[in-house]
């Protein structure tokens, strides 16, 4: 076998490797001797079937296996010897279109290298660490928001009318062609004006109502309505409003806290601050993850694999462009153009995304079978009801896998990193906070 380099320029590899005929016959002997000793043939004990039959039977199929491993062998001895790694799959193809069994081979091989990265002092990167404690406004904040999600109603004065927003306690009974249908009758029933928990139409003709109105609701069910038998028909539902009542938040005290899981309002208080707590470390991390990257673009310079950014260059324009078209959601659409702009933010992307898997790489940074697990589980519960098939879609789909894995990997190294550079705390207040998540997007 000879390999030899036609094309050596920037990251750019091309290679011709030829195998000689007698080279590829001894691959297949080879091959055919291992299979003999478990072949059985008409007329032959099993193992004995003489190798020249085995040729004549198989040697056409192992031809191609024995051809396969013999290329797959000098890429791989290749990229050992020279310690090339390549960006992308090579690509491989032979060079003799009309090759026939006999003749010697001869294929050529082509792929990008990966770059060298540079080695960074990890422990001369200066980074500034955001602190947040949350205050008693904010837990008061808090508070009063979980008191409003926990509606209560109470009745508004005799003679008010409904307004949107308002509980109205009904009598209903409904009829398609003067007649009940099953399910469309109930007593005391709540509603809440507005919630669109009805069919379209109906809480709107309730509005303006009192307390023992008799209204007659006129309504259309939907075409794609469950339940075929009333699926489009006209329908008329007799209301007797029994009550009309205001939304009251929930009184912020013991019991509002047991609602929650808490003991009392003291338990509850200290579980929002650890939450809110846990929320600003979030945020100010993501502060500084970004403030570590720009500078990690800002140090490091090295020749990226064209083939990596025009891919990553791609990607950004078309999610941007359906971000912009939100309308068009599958891919028949004129061909996007990538811009400067897109070029830009793709050689960044790639250019870190080759800096951290090189740190990662070298200080043996790895993803833990419990840490994907958890990750596929999380995801699950976005399915509920199809955890089950989510887990084998998973585990039968290597580009998902690799899509869950990613973001663990990248977060597992900057972690690696914040450990080694010089960290200063600063401690700031909420809106701060707030401006400088904001100013991420702004960039």
């Amino acid at each position: 076998m000879q390999v030899t380099e036609t094309l050596n320029e920037g990251l750019k590899r091309g290679y011709e490797i030829k195998l000689t005929a007698a080279e590829l016959d001894s691959k297949v002997n080879e091959k055919l001797a291992e299979a003999q000793p478990s072949v059985e043939m008409k007329g032959f004990r099993k193992g004995k079937v003489p190798m020249a039959l085995l040729k004549k039977q198989f040697g056409p199929k192992v031809l191609g296996e024995a051809l396969q491993e013999t290329i797959d062998g000098a890429m791989q001895k290749h990229f050992e010897d020279s310690g090339d790694r390549p960006a992308l799959q090579p690509d491989v193809k032979m060079t003799s279109e009309d090759w026939k069994e006999g003749d010697d081979v001869a294929v050529e091989m082509s792929y990008e290298a990966l770059p060298e990265i540079p080695e960074i002092d990890m422990k001369a990167l200066k980074l500034e660490k955001l602190v947040v404690k949350p205050a008693d406004a904010d837990v008061d904040e808090a508070l009063n928001n979980l008191a409003e999600s926990t509606q209560n109603f109470e009745d508004r004065k005799k003679g008010s009318k409904a307004k949107d927003g308002d509980q109205i306690v009904i009598d209903f009974a409904g009829s398609v062609d003067g007649e009940l249908f099953e399910g469309g009758t109930a007593e005391d029933y709540p509603l809440v004006l507005g919630s669109n928990s009805f069919i379209p139409g109906f809480e709107e003709q309730l509005v303006g109502a009192k307390a023992g109105d008799e209204v007659s609701v006129s309504v259309v069910f939907p075409a794609e309505y469950g339940v075929d038998t009333l699926a489009g028909k006209d329908a008329v539902f007799a209301c007797t409003v029994k009550a009309v009542k205001a939304p009251a938040a929930a009184a912020i005290d013991d019991d509002l806290a047991k609602k929650f899981g808490a003991d009392d309002l003291a338990a509850l208080k200290g579980q929002i601050s650890e939450r809110l707590e846990a929320e600003y470390a979030g945020a100010a991390r993501a502060v500084m993850k970004r403030k570590l990257l720009d500078l990690l673009d800002e140090s490091v310079s090295f020749d990226l694999p064209p083939s990596l950014v025009k891919a990553e260059a791609d990607q950004i324009a078309h999610q941007l462009w359906h971000e912009d078209n939100p309308e068009v959601e599958g891919h028949d659409h004129p061909e996007i153009e990538t811009t400067d702009e897109h070029n830009k933010l793709a050689e960044r992307r790639v250019r870190l995304g080759l800096l951290l898997a090189e740190l990662g790489r070298k200080n043996e940074i790895e993803v833990t079978d419990a840490e994907m697990t958890q990750a596929v589980m999380n995801q699950a519960r976005q399915y509920p009801g199809q955890e089950r098939q989510f887990f084998e879609f998973v585990q039968q789909n290597p580009q998902m896998r690799q899509q869950l894995q990613a973001p663990i990997f990248e977060d597992k190294v900057i972690d690696f990193i914040f450990e080694l550079a010089e960290v200063k705390e600063k401690k700031i207040d909420k809106d701060k906070l707030q401006k400088a998540v904001e100013a991420l997007d702004d960039e």
